[in-house]
């Protein structure tokens, strides 16, 4: 295991508030280890997998996961919208304040629709072919 996915694991079980026995316990259920020293590459995938799919990195009590408010907000930026524009949009179609009140199910909706808005925009840039 190479030193920067050793304190990427390190840097997780800090945010995540694990005492140790709680962070070995995690290893032991996620990664059948009791040391991340012990982790191959395939181990190391499906622990950041459980990281990324546990309870702790859920927003809300609705399920909103950090990774689904990182890609709406990495899509609104290559739409070129700052914040207020992204919370117009969810209040707008949503009814929500802001993306930190979407569900689970709401945030998979956002990603499509602006999925669709970016594939759209970006149709729109492409010169018309000539006849």
């Amino acid at each position: 295991m190479d030193k920067k996915k050793l304190a990427l694991i390190h840097i997780v079980k800090k945010e995540l508030g694990l005492s140790d026995s709680e962070y070995r316990g995690l290893l032991q259920k996620a990664a059948g280890v009791r040391s991340a020293k012990e982790l191959d590459n395939e181990k190391f995938k499906v622990l950041m997998n459980y990281f990324v799919r546990s309870p702790h990195y859920r927003l809300n009590a609705q399920g909103l996961t950090i990774r689904q408010k990182l890609f709406i907000k990495y899509l609104a930026q290559q739409l070129h919208w700052d914040q207020l524009h992204l919370d117009n949009f969810v209040h707008k179609y949503y009814g929500k304040t802001d993306i930190d009140t979407l569900t689970r199910k709401e945030a998979v909706k956002v990603i499509e629709s602006l999925k669709h808005i970016r594939q759209h925009a970006a149709g729109a840039v492409k010169p018309a072919e000539a006849n």
